[in-house]
């Protein structure tokens, strides 16, 4: 069946529909050449069109291993080529297969190095998959539709649950946690305590924990405010250690401010410059907003950027042990160059308890 994505400019793109589910969300694509099924089960891709510059999708297949959560968040799907006979000894199934199972909205043999040349001129913005037989008038009625906010809602986890049985015990704030992270903090020696968006200061620290770590997630940080307020209340209890989302939550409840980027930092290899070695670091990356440097907290210290565009990639706190890096040193996909910091955080709690 053939279907379009169109954009809220009016521009649009021709392709197949993959089964007969259309969809809306913010339209934003990813560089990564490998990793396609840990990007469509990231959920910090809640409420987006995710758009995959690679040309060939689905050439070694899907399986359980690689999934970062349950399921798909994302509102839809818009890829060039679909492989439909895979060739790896780990595959359990096709991507068609696996995108259809879940029902997510996919448009196919699309130019999406296109789409991407244009959200790099006029950024992200909204969009649809439908039907190529929708009426000019249904399709600008579905692009009025506003898009969803407070996607951490969706994803977070519905109850408490542990990972690991390590001898640091870690409570972690869920806000779109993917899998990979928990299997990093076991690997370091984590028992993880694992908290639904929701869950307030107190019930957090009531399990003891040497350190607090804040997750990953989706959308605009000032959505939910309620995990800044959180976040506010921990500060100086334990050491903290927080990823993409989480530096944003850490940030704001220290003071700063956040900033939506034109078309954002989703890819494999996104050069990170530590400030403090002269190393630069290549990162994984999948946010939509950023730390502004302008009128930035005394107690924070600013420790990595972005080679790319000079924004803020991490900071540590000048007296507190509390640190965030806006990168995924848990990769999946993308290079393990960072899961240094794992360790790192470990050590920041040892030295807490003496």
């Amino acid at each position: 069946m053939k279907g379009l994505l169109v954009m809220e400019t009016g521009d649009r793109f021709e392709g197949t529909l993959l089964g007969d589910r259309e969809g809306l969300g913010e339209v934003v694509f990813n560089t990564g050449m490998t990793g396609y099924q840990e990007c469509f089960t990231d959920p910090s891709y809640g409420g987006q069109i995710l758009t995959l510059t690679y040309p060939l999708i689905g050439n070694y297949g899907t399986n359980k291993e690689f999934m970062q959560s349950r399921a798909p968040a994302a509102s839809g799907f818009v890829l060039d080529q679909i492989s439909l006979h895979p060739s790896n000894w780990q595959c359990g199934g096709t991507i068609a297969d696996f995108i259809l199972e879940h029902q997510v909205p996919c448009l196919y043999r699309v130019d999406t190095r296109a789409v991407t040349r244009m959200l790099r001129t006029h950024g992200v913005m909204k969009g649809v998959i439908v039907r190529a037989d929708r009426t000019e008038e249904e399709i600008r009625e579905r692009l009025k539709q506003s898009l969803p906010k407070n996607q951490v809602e969706k994803v977070t986890a519905g109850k408490p649950y542990t990972f690991g049985s390590g001898s640091c015990r870690v409570s972690l704030l869920d806000c779109g946690l993917k899998k990979n992270i928990l299997v990093s903090l076991a690997q370091s020696g984590c028992t993880v305590h694992v908290f639904p968006a929701h869950t307030s200061a107190e019930e957090m620290l009531s399990v003891n924990p040497d350190g607090i770590f804040l997750s990953p997630g989706p959308g605009d940080p000032t959505d939910v405010p309620f995990v800044t307020d959180t976040v506010r209340e921990l500060i100086g209890k334990k050491p903290i250690f927080g990823i993409c989302l989480g530096l944003q939550m850490l940030s704001l409840a220290l003071g700063a401010h956040t900033f939506k980027l034109p078309f954002g930092h989703r890819g494999a290899n996104h050069p990170v410059k530590d400030l403090e070695t002269g190393r630069v670091y290549i990162t994984s990356q999948n946010h939509g907003y950023a730390v502004s440097d302008e009128d930035l907290p005394e107690s924070m210290i600013i420790t990595h950027r972005s080679v790319n565009d000079g924004t803020i990639e991490g900071f540590r706190h000048r007296t507190l042990p509390v640190r965030a890096v806006q990168y995924h040193p848990e990769a999946s996909p993308g290079p393990t160059d960072n899961s240094y910091l794992f360790p790192e955080f470990v050590q920041m709690m040892e030295e807490y308890k003496k």
